[in-house]
């Protein structure tokens, strides 16, 4: 008689430990050489240092207008401060300002968030044309004193200016009053004038 063959009635999977190994050697290749070349897209971007402003920043021209706002409209005419460099709408100057001073914008413009090193010679010429530029010697006492004459000479010029305004007002309202009325009935509905008495 023939022995009976034997049923694995385990229910445990069994494990190819080489295999996994291999597998998981592999896996970790492939995330390594993914490190690698996200790192390395190419040479660094070598952008230049922060610099001063050369212009001016708008932000009163359109202060207190009002503007229609259309859906449609394209984005350089939207309520609101634009962009260019961006292409972006901001709605206030606040933020306005925020936007041109922040990293996006001035990454746009080719510049990092780093301030250049200023060397001695360039600090020392900073502080002279600054001496140059308020310069003790254009402001005395005596300017001072000629600048408060005019503002009060001019103050009072304003002032006698709204008494003649005033006076003319008032001639022209007595020219205007009509003169066909009798005395007598205008004395009687009290027209006649307080306090002025007739010689």
């Amino acid at each position: 008689m023939a022995a009976p063959a034997g049923v694995d009635n385990t229910f445990r999977k069994k494990f190819d430990r080489e295999e996994y190994l291999e597998r998981a050697r592999e896996r970790e290749k492939q995330e390594h050489e993914g490190r690698s070349k996200s790192k390395s897209k190419g040479p660094p971007v070598q952008r230049k240092p922060l610099k001063h402003r050369d212009y001016q920043v708008d932000l009163e021209s359109r202060l207190g207008k009002t503007q229609v706002v259309t859906p449609i409209a394209p984005l350089s005419q939207q309520a609101g401060y634009y962009c260019s460099v961006c292409e972006c709408v901001v709605k206030d100057s606040a933020n306005y300002l925020d936007h041109i001073n922040g990293k996006k914008h001035q990454r746009a413009l080719g510049m990092s968030m780093r301030v250049e090193r200023a060397s001695l010679e360039q600090v020392q010429e900073r502080f002279e044309m600054l001496k140059k530029r308020k310069d003790p010697s254009t402001f005395s006492e005596q300017d001072l004193d000629e600048r408060l004459l005019k503002q009060q000479q001019e103050e009072e010029e304003r002032k006698r200016q709204r008494r003649e305004r005033k006076k003319e007002k008032k001639k022209e309202k007595v020219a205007e009053e009509p003169e066909d009325i009798d005395p007598d009935v205008a004395a009687m509905m009290g027209f006649g004038g307080f306090g002025t008495s007739k010689k």
